[in-house]
């Protein structure tokens, strides 16, 4: 297969800095959709790719999947955007298809295993895909996402994760009017979460350890700030959400949120990856019919859904522009939170 070289920013080992690299991106197949990128956020999983904190990297890695760019070419079968289009690439680029979850447009729980912007199995080129820290991807049309004409560009990079990610929880569980939702921790996603449940119409409430973001949290359009380490704030919701969704990416304790859930609610985690500590209390779930249940991004047909539904409502994530030159110095501040709410690299830097 032909390919041409692009310049990129990548790691080749988790101890060491992002910085400047070449990498090949293959020539557009028939199917296929080239982009040069604009913008592309910076998620928390960049990071943990990067360093390896998850101890799945193979490098060199190019991390980025949250990917606003330009059509430059297409393929000669391609009927979904044309040249000069402005799309989106999030965090899947490649499934079987053919499984029962993609048939569903569920590919991000595909059963022979979803392909990630970065730091998947590249069917086309072997070895593993590179992400949006680059000058442009190539990737298979129904993969590529049509971006609303109306919303700020930059902006809306980073729906392609943190939006599809807080989304997904709040259509599977039927959000509308009558909803009741609460999200755990201001952060890239629950900044997010906020935004959508409120443009789907619901009462939402922020829990934060301290009052610190309730000025932000109401900006934002929370109805009320919940302080979880006050036991009386904690009580006056008791039985109360129909969905909570925790985005905090460390591991926590979700006992005490999964009392404040109605019956038949739902404390969706979207943040953590690991075991829970301390260890789950069954009985507030039996006795009240709560789950505790986990979500992943969104397939592409859900993913789209929410682009136009942004488009309609004119949503957004609240940003920082950085330069490409800075990644590392991002990547320290992620760590201390010191971002409203997320970054986005201008790849007219790079």
């Amino acid at each position: 297969m032909n390919t041409t070289t692009v310049k990129a920013y990548g790691t080749l080992a988790a101890d060491q800095d992002v910085k400047p690299m070449d990498i090949q991106r293959r020539e557009v197949t028939a199917k296929d959709i080239e982009i040069q990128i604009m913008y592309c956020g910076v998620c928390h999983s960049d990071l943990h790719t990067a360093r390896n904190d998850w101890h799945s990297t193979t490098y060199p890695a190019v991390p980025g999947h949250e990917i606003i760019g330009k059509v430059t070419k297409v393929g000669s079968e391609v009927t979904k955007l044309k040249v000069g289009d402005f799309a989106g690439v999030g965090c899947l680029v490649d499934s079987c298809g053919t499984c029962p979850s993609c048939q569903q447009d569920l590919e991000q729980y595909c059963q022979n295993g979803w392909v990630g912007a970065y730091n998947g199995e590249d069917k086309h080129l072997g070895g593993m895909t590179y992400g949006g820290y680059s000058q442009k991807v190539v990737v298979d049309e129904h993969f590529v996402l049509k971006v609303p004409a109306n919303l700020d560009l930059a902006a809306t990079a980073p729906l392609l994760c943190a939006g599809i990610t807080t989304w997904s929880p709040l259509r599977h569980w039927n959000v509308g009017k009558e909803s009741k939702v609460a999200v755990i921790g201001l952060g890239g996603l629950g900044h997010m979460a906020i935004k959508l449940a409120k443009g789907l119409g619901a009462n939402v409430t922020l829990f934060s350890r301290t009052p610190d973001k309730t000025k932000d949290a109401k900006e934002l359009g929370a109805d009320t700030v919940i302080i979880s380490t006050d036991e009386e704030h904690m009580k006056s919701v008791a039985g109360t959400f129909d969905l909570i969704i925790d985005t905090v990416p460390y591991v926590h304790d979700v006992n005490p949120y999964v009392g404040t859930l109605n019956t038949n609610g739902t404390l969706v985690l979207v943040g953590y990856l690991g075991p829970l500590d301390p260890i789950l209390n069954t009985v507030p779930m039996i006795m009240g019919r709560k789950s505790v249940a986990g979500s992943l991004i969104g397939g592409i047909a859900e993913t789209q859904e929410m682009l136009d539904f942004c488009g309609k409502h004119n949503i957004v994530s609240e940003i920082e522009m950085i330069k490409m030159k800075d990644i590392n110095t991002a990547y320290e501040r992620m760590l201390k939170s010191d971002v409203k709410y997320r970054f986005v690299i201008d790849m007219a830097s790079l």
